[in-house]
């Protein structure tokens, strides 16, 4: 989405469901990609956030089809197999992004996951030439622990390689796990947060906090996607204290969707410097009412306290930040 004034953190659109049905969700792409793509470009110039992984492979390739008014483009290297991030495989696998997106501007260019069987000087290194070769303008990192953080801003450093400006991970109101020590570990390293999933992969817009309420085939919630299992384990627990924050926000006349939103700019960790927050939408009527509700004011403080009261109750059974790729193993693998 935009990076314009109109937002206190600035907007990302995310592509994660653009492209052929994939484990990220549904299918959309064509008129109503472009039809998203214009909504958010009202604002100001758009920036996509996308990945090499998503639709595999697909949501690049539709992303060159659209009209981005002048915006740019977000990617990532997900290592799908164990050595992805070896220098020629990471060389080969971005000049494949490259030919989907048919010249598209890169603005970040991250590693979507650590590929912890490669040293991270063989991989930093090889982006350093990819950087140097003027396909990207910044590197970033996403789903890394805060310690591997350190350690490849030091290798890049200590190398003279382009440092990582970036971190991306999940973050939302009842998801904080971040703030404990990744983000002081990108305050003191200079690198700016984007967050994704900053609705709980819908969870907060209030959908599935009914008693009969049913994922929709192919969405996040979805059991029988790959990822829908990673969604219901990470927040469907957590239906009981969320209903009693959607009633207290609903009593100053506000839904948890606008709630949620209005929090992350204005009652988190974020600052006005980090990259944005990333949102997903398949309709230009789901992304309406996202920007209306980020333009918005403060909450009320008896809100802000549901909020901090809601996440002191979920947060002990929250998985952490980082991710690793499902075949990692450090059995086998190592740390």
């Amino acid at each position: 989405m935009s990076s314009t004034s109109a937002y206190r953190i600035p907007i990302i659109y995310g592509a994660g469901t653009l492209g052929t049905p994939n484990d990220f969700g549904r299918d959309f792409s064509g008129k109503e990609a472009q039809a998203v793509v214009d909504g958010i470009s009202r604002n100001g110039p758009i920036t996509i956030d996308t990945s090499n992984s998503y639709g595999g492979g697909t949501s690049e390739e539709v992303i060159a089809t659209l009209d981005l008014h002048g915006g740019q483009v977000d990617t990532k290297i997900y290592p799908v197999s164990a050595g992805d991030h070896s220098a020629q495989k990471l060389k080969e696998t971005f000049k494949g992004t490259l030919q989907r997106l048919k010249g598209a501007k890169v603005r970040v260019l991250y590693l979507h996951a650590p590929d912890r069987t490669v040293p991270f000087e063989e991989t930093v290194s090889a982006l350093n030439d990819l950087y140097k070769e003027g396909h990207f303008e910044e590197f970033g990192l996403s789903n890394y622990l805060s310690y591997e953080v350190a350690e490849i801003v030091s290798i890049c450093k200590a190398k003279g390689y382009v440092v990582p400006t970036v971190y991306q991970g999940v973050y939302n109101a009842v998801d904080r796990t971040i703030e404990t020590e990744l983000i002081p570990c990108l305050r003191r390293y200079g690198l700016k947060f984007a967050a994704y999933c900053p609705l709980a992969g819908g969870f907060l817009v209030g959908l599935h906090l009914d008693e009969n309420s049913a994922a929709e085939e192919n969405s996040h919630f979805d059991k029988n996607t790959l990822f829908g299992w990673y969604f219901n384990e990470r927040y469907m627990g957590m239906v009981g204290p969320v209903r009693e924050l959607r009633d207290i926000a609903g009593k100053h006349d506000l839904t948890i969707h606008q709630a949620s939103s209005r929090w992350l700019q204005h009652h988190s960790a974020l600052i006005p410097s980090d990259l944005g927050i990333i949102y997903g939408a398949s309709k230009l009527h789901h992304i309406e009412p996202l920007l209306q509700y980020n333009s918005e004011g403060p909450l009320p403080e008896e809100v802000v306290q549901a909020f901090e009261e809601c996440y002191q109750k979920v947060k002990g059974a929250l998985p952490n930040y980082n991710h690793s790729p499902a075949w990692y193993d450090p059995k086998i693998h190592g740390y």
